[in-house]
């Protein structure tokens, strides 16, 4: 259903291109449902263990038809623990971001803005994010992959301005010598193992005969795909295109693309390290990478005077934590990185959605022309919790997820492991300097204090490009703000906040995910019946 109910959702959006209100009625059922069918596989897992599917009945019998056996062939989908949690956050993510876009299309959107392609393409993307997560073998990740992407093509060049033109073709020649990667990887890995299915792979990858002999070819599989999905995750040095791309973009595309798009490859990035190749023979790379990521996207931020080019690096930054917990290749580690995921998903999109806010009121995005926004106590109050979320304050859970990250690498007690998780502290430290930066020019100082505060965007834009430098004095009042971009965003902040309050049965729910992640026995069990379950995790055991 979080697949299916979406692409159908832009079948029929498409057709009814001439009727806005339905568009958007369809539309929001379709997320709706799919957070629905999520929240069900959420607790299904929760009570029964992972579970599978083959789609098209390509299953065999065994044991004279008492069992079925999925086996490699057709598409199998998977949800465990960490597919399920990821399916849920993407869809409360997705859910808020479209109520957010529809409500400034009402408000600020006009004819000329092309809504009616924006709803089908937006739900192709929510598509192909969840089926990513749910995607139980290699070419079906891959056909993931590429229709999120194929979406957000449309998504971040709409309105075909030239900065959006610009940005976007360097978007899709990334993503496309990505992809082609990814092939590569995919071509290799059926001539080594003769099957797609991951489960499959998993067994013969990590068959005695292969680890004696062929530990080469299967590190080589290894880095190939690790390139393919660092890409897509951001991963310092295959991070450079992503403060140019998204930052272009309209406000709800870009909450949408920092909070999501990144995490598809980091969840990749989990599932290839921990069932395709355990044993952490590449965790010195990934650990290298991770510290870089973080130091070279914090420094990155320091530099920039724009807030959405600012936010972008420090989106690129914190994908080194993440990295860092999967690479300490321990269950602690890998809990505190699920958790990091989610936080980071949830934070970083109400950041986005509150610079949107901020675009509309001040007419800029830029530090060099904002100031005065304290005067506008619920904008502040917007954006001081998520940022203070993000630099990682007590006690929110930014602050829970580090020191669950700091806390797994002293266990870890290696020279690398203390080196990132030094890297860690300067990094949060150096987050939290460039959000306060952004609290004292745009709300605490006053706007005429500001080198540019006399300049602004003539008027606030839906989805189109439409910026036209004029005096701030002759800008037209564009009023309060509209509640249909609000409530999205008060409702995210909240949520963010949820994982704090309730922060001590997510990170219990990340322990359990993190349990099914590390032990791959689990998955290959689900899905072709054959390894040991966990008893934890059988069906009934509450795993």
């Amino acid at each position: 259903m979080p697949t299916l109910v979406p692409l159908i959702g832009a079948a029929i959006t498409l057709v009814a291109a001439r009727s806005p209100r339905l568009q958007r009625a369809i539309t929001v059922l379709a997320i709706t449902t799919a957070l629905g069918a999520s929240l069900l596989m959420l607790f299904g897992v929760s009570k029964h263990g992972t579970q599978a599917i083959a789609i098209g009945g390509w299953s065999a019998d065994v044991d004279g038809g008492r069992h079925k056996r999925l086996g490699p062939l057709g598409i199998t989908l998977v949800v465990d623990h960490l597919s399920a949690m990821m399916l849920v956050v993407s869809a409360t993510v997705l859910l808020a971001v479209i109520l957010y876009a529809i409500g400034q299309g009402l408000r600020d959107g006009t004819e000329a803005q092309p809504v009616s392609i924006f709803q089908p393409t937006y739900l192709i993307l929510c598509a192909g994010v969840c089926n990513a997560f749910l995607a139980g073998d290699l070419f079906n990740l891959y056909v993931s992959f590429e229709v999120l992407l194929t979406a957000s093509y449309v998504l971040l060049t709409v309105g075909a301005s030239v900065d959006r033109v610009r940005a976007g073709a360097m978007y899709v020649m990334v993503s496309m010598v990505s992809s082609l990667i990814f092939l590569v990887g995919i071509a290799f890995a059926y001539a080594t193992t003769g099957t797609l299915n991951l489960a499959e792979m998993s067994l013969r990858l990590n068959s005695p005969e292969m680890l004696a002999h062929n530990s080469g070819t299967r590190n080589a599989l290894f880095a190939v795909l690790l390139v393919a999905f660092g890409i897509k995750a951001a991963v310092f040095p295959l991070s450079t295109w992503l403060p140019d791309s998204y930052p272009t973009a309209p406000a709800p595309v870009t909450a949408v693309f920092a909070g999501l798009l990144t995490k598809v490859g980091v969840y990749a990035i989990i599932r290839a390290h921990t069932l395709l190749f355990p044993g952490g023979s590449m965790d010195s790379v990934l650990m290298i990478a991770g510290l870089l990521t973080m130091l070279v996207g914090i420094a990155g931020a320091i530099a920039q005077s724009d807030i959405k080019r600012l936010l972008s690096f420090t989106l690129v930054s914190h994908i080194g934590y993440m990295i860092f917990g999967i690479a300490l290749s321990s269950k602690i580690g890998m809990a505190a990185a699920i958790y990091y995921v989610a936080h980071h998903i949830l934070v970083q999109t109400t950041l986005f959605l509150v610079v949107g806010l901020i675009e509309r009121q001040a007419g800029s995005s830029s530090l060099r022309r904002l100031g005065g926004l304290i005067g506008t106590p619920l904008l502040a109050v917007l954006y001081l919790i998520p940022a203070l979320n993000l630099g990682g304050i007590p006690p929110f859970s930014g602050f829970i997820g580090k020191v669950a990250l700091l806390q797994a690498g002293a266990v870890d007690g290696s020279v690398l492991a203390w080196t990132l998780v030094i890297g860690g502290l300067v990094t949060s430290l150096l987050t939290l300097y460039v959000v306060a930066r952004i609290w004292t020019k745009a709300f605490w100082r006053a706007r005429a204090d500001a080198p540019e505060g006399d300049l602004s965007d003539e008027r606030p834009s839906a989805l189109m490009d439409e910026s036209t430098d004029i005096a701030y004095s002759d800008r037209d009042d564009v009023g309060s703000m509209p509640p249909g971009m609000v409530i999205p965003t008060v409702a995210m902040v909240l949520v963010g906040l949820a994982m704090t309050i309730w922060a001590g049965p997510i990170m219990n729910y990340a322990d359990r995910a993190a349990a099914d992640v590390v032990d791959p026995r689990i998955y290959v069990h689900a899905v072709t019946d054959i390894g040991v379950a966990h008893p934890e995790h059988t069906a009934g055991g509450g795993g």
